[in-house]
Order: C-alpha cells, then sequence, then structure tokens
C-alpha cells in the first residue's frame, strides 16, 4: 500500500486503482477508503480512482492532536502530489464534503470537478440535526450504532444487507482519532468562502437525510456560483450506497460534462 508523507511528517495510506481521468473519492466523520468500497467500481470505467484514510484512520498515521478539515484537504493535496496527479475531479460525502470544499477553496488549480454529497457549509449558517437525532446517537452501547444505520439506510436495506457496513465507522480507530474528527468536522465553516468556488459543483443529497438535514444542499448550492442540487427522493444519509443506481450515474455524467467543457 503507497504512504504520501505531508509537510508535518504524517504518513497518509492512499489506494489507487484503474485508469482514466483522476477522481478522489472523500469518506465521511471516523471513516477510512473502505466508506467506498460498496461503489467505487461504478466509477472505474472511466475514472482513475484515489482515495485515503484520514489521519487518525486505517493504515494512516494516528497523531494526537488537533485535526481539521483543513488539515484533512491538505493531506490531500500530499497524496496527489505522491501519486504525480495535478488535477482531479473530487467527490466528497459528508465530513469529506466539507474537506472538499476546503480543498476547492483552497487549492482550486487542483480541483477538476466538485461533487458534494450530504454535506454541509458548516458553521452559524448550517442546518443542525435535531436534538432527538443527537440523543439517538448518544445512547449508550449498540443502540447508538442501530441508531446511526437507521440514519444511513431505509429500513428496507438492512433486511436484504445483513453483513458488515463500511459506512458506520472505523472499528479499529482509537477513540481520541475519534474525538478529534468529530471536532473536525464540528469545527468547519466554509460559508463565507463558498462563493469563491470555481470548479463546476454538483450538490446531491438524500432528501430523507436527518442526519445532516437536506436543507444544507439547498444552501450549498445557493451559495456556489452555478452549482447544480439533485435530492434523491427517499434516500437517507448513505444514499451513494442504497440509492446507487441513481447516484452514481448521476455523478459520472457529470463529470463527463465538466471534461467536455474543459
Amino acid at each position: 500500500m503507497p504512504y504520501a508523507r505531508t509537510a508535518d511528517g504524517v504518513r497518509i495510506a492512499c489506494q489507487a486503482e484503474g485508469d482514466g481521468s483522476p477522481l478522489v473519492l472523500l469518506a465521511g466523520q471516523a471513516n477510512n477508503h473502505h466508506w467506498w468500497d460498496a461503489v467505487r467500481a461504478d466509477f472505474g470505467a472511466a475514472h482513475r480512482t484515489v482515495t485515503l484514510d484520514y489521519r487518525g484512520t486505517g493504515d494512516s498515521d494516528k497523531p494526537d492532536e488537533p485535526y481539521s478539515t483543513e488539515v484533512f484537504a491538505r493531506d490531500v493535496i500530499a497524496v496527489l502530489d505522491g501519486l504525480g496527479i495535478e488535477r482531479a475531479h473530487v467527490y466528497g460525502t459528508s465530513m469529506g464534503g466539507r474537506v472538499a470544499q476546503q480543498l476547492a477553496v483552497r487549492h482550486p488549480e487542483r480541483v477538476r470537478g466538485l461533487v458534494l454529497g450530504c454535506t454541509s457549509p458548516g458553521g452559524r449558517h448550517a442546518v443542525e440535526r435535531s436534538d432527538d437525532v443527537r440523543r439517538s446517537l448518544a445512547r449508550p452501547g449498540a443502540a447508538a450504532g442501530q441508531a446511526l444505520r437507521a440514519l444511513m439506510y431505509t429500513p428496507a436495506w438492512p433486511a436484504a444487507h445483513a453483513g458488515p457496513s463500511g459506512v458506520l465507522g472505523d472499528p479499529a480507530m482509537p477513540a481520541y482519532a475519534r474525538r478529534r474528527h468529530l471536532a473536525a468536522s464540528n469545527a468547519h465553516d466554509a460559508w463565507d468562502a463558498l462563493p469563491g468556488i470555481t470548479a463546476p459543483t454538483l450538490v446531491v443529497h438524500g432528501a430523507d437525510d436527518l442526519l445532516n438535514p437536506a436543507a444544507n444542499a439547498r444552501l450549498l448550492a445557493g451559495r456556489i456560483p452555478g452549482a447544480r442540487l439533485h435530492l434523491i427522493p427517499g434516500a437517507r444519509h448513505a444514499y451513494f450506497e442504497e440509492f446507487r443506481a441513481v447516484a452514481s450515474p448521476l455523478v459520472l455524467d457529470f463529470l463527463a460534462e465538466c471534461e467536455r467543457g474543459a
């Protein structure tokens, strides 16, 4: 497995597969690259897919120091540099969408097309999850995991897919790193910078997402110049997996259009 070395000396594990134009896939909070396992092949025919284990997850180093979405974005740049990729499409979901915002704002020359999935601008303008959702995730033991699964998928999905899910958190992640990830995601606020994004942007969200309310998608699309918005009816937070038959072609068509217009 290749590693990239960041400017502050942290090793970031990365995974690159396939050929074609590069596409960086960014996972959610406290997750590693396995977040994308179920749908990565959807993009493999057209793109060289690149994933990474955030610092604190997977096979990457896990320093016990403050993390931020800006730091994660710099880690992505280190991965691109290590792989010799000058410019890539970026598809970020959940906290990965917050990292993708930082990439597009701070490193516009590296971002070709931008897809922001089930994410939020952060800060005081964001629409927060309800107190009921917060309480459900704070339950002890297995109850919190059950609540998270219910926020990710419709009731029909777990019944038909009994195996482990790659989007429910990195099980080997140290507790301190989980706290660092949570703090990084909570501190994100790109609102003032969003109008400066120049990459063509698609905003995708499950219309029934309660973990990150779908109202945030409208905020992002209204704040980023020329951004397109697509809400997927009936979908929850893990729309990209459960509703892949809709989401993956939607993203692929958008990225193909970005390339035709380049």
